[in-house]
């Protein structure tokens, strides 16, 4: 009866409307915000909630290459909605999901509804994935599809969020601080002896990292009157990989972070992944990197200071880029040698899955594809949505570029389209760059993505 009624609720959503489809030319469309007029204007308002996502042992679990299942679930895989509402009465809203991607189409019917319901227009909304390679699959990747319950039930859970944080607003004062953490990641695309990259296997023989790493933990908290937290928001860029308990659902040791502050400090607590398409937790345990993140984020959070922020300011852009056109010999070739040599035992069921994606791919060779960038500003501090897995270097020039003194860049936004890797990578090679469904957009895509989310910055900046 339960999933006849998440079947029915998905199939209302849809009937109530479809998100608006990106149209337009390169021109940035800038929100009208929705406004709240029942109040005067005075401070920041910020309503939280989070809701848990229904999922059972029976659900195939995305992250690998190939369909597992687990048994059992440690903290809480969640969709955490935080609402923000600017002194004049602008609203925004941020929504952190525990599962490893989201694609555009199935968040079309959560945009529409939420702005029927809220008010909220789509450039005011940012629906982020955390990316946690522990929960139920929502895409088609690799050698499994998606578990229709499961997108059924965090659609379902989106909504709910932001509907009871719209509902439970109250005055806050926004606090901004950020501290490094250098040892959970680290740049996992390492150069090996043979002139490979790194994937998986052994890397006895690696001779250094291929890139850099980002290790900012920015923090943004909103305390009530009395001095309490009312929410926190936290980023890091580093791959979410990591279940302490073993072989279970999990948020990862980032999502427990975040619930273990609740519990201390109160209030709603959400993580969004930083750049990390070239950044894993290669060498700490998950019960370290745990221990780490949460010293990190209470530090952080100590050092935050109050934050002038008199509007909130949103846009999104259309962001068109190409499937990229692949030699099909080539592209074998570099799997099944890696793979031969590295991951004997698995190697021939790798590349079947390999081959698979590519076949896939090969009659859309050329086609063009639309996605969409975020940009969310208030005072100085600045959040970025990028609908994909960002390299950490990308991520960075983002950073060194944005004419905002906070900016923090948030992957796996509103959509997925694979990995987006910086040029330089493409000609290393590797598993982020071997085409297949995790990865196929073409050469340059990164860095016009650098230059348009600078420029979509630069305009927010403008008085």
């Amino acid at each position: 009866m339960a999933r006849s009624l998440l079947r029915a609720l998905s199939g209302l959503f849809l009937a109530v409307g479809i998100a608006a489809v990106l149209v337009g030319n390169s021109l940035c469309v800038e929100a009208a915000l929705a406004q709240d007029t029942a109040r005067p204007c005075g401070q920041w308002r910020v309503g939280t909630a989070a809701v848990d996502l229904w999922c059972d042992d029976s659900m195939v679990i995305a992250g690998g290459i190939h369909p597992r299942y687990v048994q059992g679930q440690e903290g809480k895989l969640r969709a955490t909605a935080i609402v923000l509402e600017d002194p004049v009465g602008n609203r925004a809203a941020l929504v952190s999901c525990d599962c490893l991607m989201l694609s555009g189409e199935l968040l079309k019917p959560v945009f529409a509804e939420i702005n029927r319901r809220f008010g909220l227009p789509e450039e005011a909304v940012m629906i982020a994935a955390t990316h946690t390679h522990h929960a139920p699959s929502t895409v088609r990747v690799h050698g499994y599809g998606a578990d229709e319950r499961f997108c059924q039930a965090l659609q379902q859970a989106v909504i709910e969020a932001v509907c009871q944080a719209v509902t439970e607003r109250e005055e806050v004062v926004p606090h901004f601080g950020s501290v490094q953490e250098e040892k959970i990641g680290q740049n996992s695309r390492l150069l090996l002896s043979d002139g490979t990259i790194f994937w998986i296997g052994s890397r006895t023989d690696a001779v250094r990292p291929t890139g850099p790493v980002d290790p900012d933990v920015p923090v943004l908290l909103w305390k009530k009157a009395d001095g309490s937290s009312k929410a926190m928001l936290f980023c890091h860029a580093s791959h979410a990989i990591g279940a302490v308990s073993g072989n279970v659902r999990s948020p990862t040791f980032y999502g427990l972070a975040a619930q273990e502050w609740e519990s201390k400090f109160g209030g709603i607590a959400a993580f969004f992944q930083g750049a990390a398409g070239s950044t894993h937790r290669l060498d700490l345990a998950p019960q370290e990197a745990l221990s780490r993140i949460s010293e990190a984020i209470l530090q952080a959070s100590s050092q935050a200071k109050p934050v002038e922020a008199p509007q909130l300011r949103a846009a999104k852009r259309p962001f068109v880029f190409r499937v990229r056109t692949f030699d099909e010999a080539a592209e074998d070739q570099a799997v099944v040698e890696y793979c031969r040599k590295r991951v004997a035992e698995a190697a021939d069921s790798i590349v079947a899955v390999f081959r698979d994606m590519r076949k896939m791919l090969a009659p859309h060779q050329g086609e063009k594809r639309i996605t969409v960038l975020q940009t969310i500003a208030f005072g100085p501090v600045a959040l970025v949505g990028i609908p994909a897995e960002l390299f950490t270097k990308l991520g960075l020039e983002i950073k060194r570029r944005s004419p905002f003194r906070y900016t923090i860049v948030i992957t796996l936004a509103n959509d997925w389209i694979g990995y987006v890797p910086d040029s330089e990578a493409y000609g290393l090679g590797g598993y982020q760059v071997w085409t297949g469904l995790h990865s196929y957009a073409e050469h340059g895509a990164g860095e016009r993505l650098v230059e348009e989310i600078v420029e979509m910055l630069m305009h927010l900046a403008q008085p």
